[in-house]
């Protein structure tokens, strides 16, 4: 099987007036196959949110390179990107924050497809369509960010991510800010869209108990570099680098 992902040595250095910069991911190479879950894991300041911003190019890197289905996609720009966002879309940690307070949650979800060029009768019906999927009723399309829950609104953002039929979700931290019921509530509408959908996730999360029940593999980031890789039951099990098991002991 191809991958439909890969990093090739990816470094990201900010300059920093008066020093060399700050690297924040350093030479980092993986690959991601089509309906994997991909774990990264790792200490606030790590990096896992930089490679996430390298991965869907918020950024550009310093050195290095990202392949997505083939194509090499580290230097697109503007317009080329479209390409790229059909793809990969991204659920943040804070999803009021990545909605526009002044819209609905239905104009945010429907954002993606109205740049497509679909008619308004269409975006309409493709929106409460979705939102049914991710567990919502249809009238939330009609509310605000600030007027439903946190869990609420991650389903949305969920919903968005989803509208273009990607073939691959980056998740940052996005059930970090929810309290535990919610948070399973979120981890089952996930598996069950990859099931429905063959998605691949990158799962960027602090929680280790929970990357061992959702992912297939895991990244383990320190200062900015790849430390381990493997199973969950590998690293979390049998951890080889001191990082990892320092880690693991921090919370098991």
């Amino acid at each position: 099987m191809k991958p439909i992902l890969a990093a090739e040595n990816l470094t990201k250095t900010f300059e920093q007036e008066g020093t060399g910069g700050f690297t924040a991911v350093s030479r980092v190479s993986f690959q991601l196959y089509p309906g994997e879950i991909l774990g990264v894991v790792g200490e606030s300041g790590s990096g896992k949110s930089t490679l996430a911003k390298l991965l869907t190019r918020l950024i550009d890197p310093t050195e290095g390179k990202i392949v997505l289905n083939g194509e090499e996609i580290t230097g697109k720009k503007g317009k080329q990107l479209r390409s790229v966002y059909q793809d990969i879309q991204m659920v943040f940690q804070t999803p009021a924050a990545s909605f526009d307070p002044r819209k609905t949650l239905g104009d945010g979800i429907g954002e993606s497809l109205k740049n497509q060029g679909l008619p308004k009768g269409q975006i309409r019906k493709e929106v409460r369509k979705l939102l049914k999927q991710c567990g919502l009723p249809e009238e939330f399309a009609d509310r605000y960010p600030h007027e439903v829950s946190g869990g609420q609104c991650q389903r949305a953002a969920i919903a968005r991510a989803l509208a273009i039929q990607p073939k691959i979700l980056i998740c940052d931290e996005a059930t970090s800010a929810l309290d535990v019921t919610v948070q399973q509530q979120i981890m089952e509408l996930l598996r069950t869209m990859r099931k429905e959908r063959n998605l691949a996730y990158i799962f960027i999360c602090h929680n280790l108990a929970l990357v061992q029940s959702f992912c297939d593999r895991i990244l383990v980031m320190y200062e900015g570099e790849i430390t381990e890789s493997g199973t969950p039951d590998e690293v979390i099990l049998s951890p080889k680098s001191r990082y990892a098991k320092d880690l693991v002991e921090a919370v098991f």
